[in-house]
């Protein structure tokens, strides 16, 4: 027979806490152990019954999100999840990268809250799927604006100094003069320059290089 999983319920409010502990009760292999309403109460019930999975609230007396690194300390086993209405990109980072196993959002159903419990207690991270897909997305935005500033490195300091002219506005002839360079080997920088950024016309190339700019990628 399979071992119950002893799970610790921490939320501040005590009619949605009272909730989650009736509708995990009544499934087979889960064992509410505890409850708490405070990161005090946490850290407390951690160290005195060593659930398996502890459920937890970030917005709560002392921070849900403040008491994961002392969880873990005191009990090693014990799998965290954030049980929260937050969506913020920051909040899920954070409790993933403190350690915590799982964030579930509370408009998860107890089957699902069930499952995803279940799935913590045999080691695996579970994030609810709206958020997991946001995260991947976000990932995925990161990377294409690394890849669409890859050209920064290839630009020489003399492209970089006629891209920045150029980009405030300033002629071939003005940045020639600028340089003190000749007009006809500004334009042959130009189009090395957008060719290495791969556009067609100095509008891209100053838009493109604002963005470059603004993620702190060229000076």
């Amino acid at each position: 027979m399979m071992q119950e999983i002893r799970i610790a319920v921490v939320d501040d409010h005590p009619l949605f806490r009272e909730g989650v502990i009736r509708s995990l009760g009544e499934m087979d292999g889960l064992d509410i152990v505890a409850e708490g309403g405070s990161r005090e109460d946490a850290l407390k019930i951690v160290g005195t019954h060593y659930p398996d999975v502890m459920l937890m609230d970030i917005s709560m007396p002392g921070n849900g999100l403040e008491a994961v690194s002392g969880v873990i300390s005191a009990s090693p086993e014990t799998q965290v999840v954030m049980l929260t209405v937050s969506e913020a990109h920051e909040d899920i980072s954070r409790a993933l990268k403190l350690g915590a196993r799982g964030y579930v959002l509370k408009g998860i159903g107890s089957q699902a809250l069930a499952d995803a419990v279940r799935s913590v207690a045999t080691g695996q991270t579970y994030v609810s799927p709206s958020l997991s897909a946001r995260l991947f997305a976000d990932a995925s935005r990161q990377r294409e604006a690394i890849n669409r500033h890859d050209w920064v490195s290839e630009l020489t300091e003399r492209e970089k100094q006629v891209l920045n002219l150029v980009a405030s506005g300033l002629s071939n002839k003005r940045v020639a003069i600028e340089l003190d360079l000749h007009e006809k080997t500004v334009k042959h920088h130009m189009t090395r320059i957008l060719a290495k950024m791969k556009v067609t016309n100095r509008t891209e190339a100053a838009l493109a290089l604002r963005d470059a700019t603004e993620s702190r990628l060229i000076s």
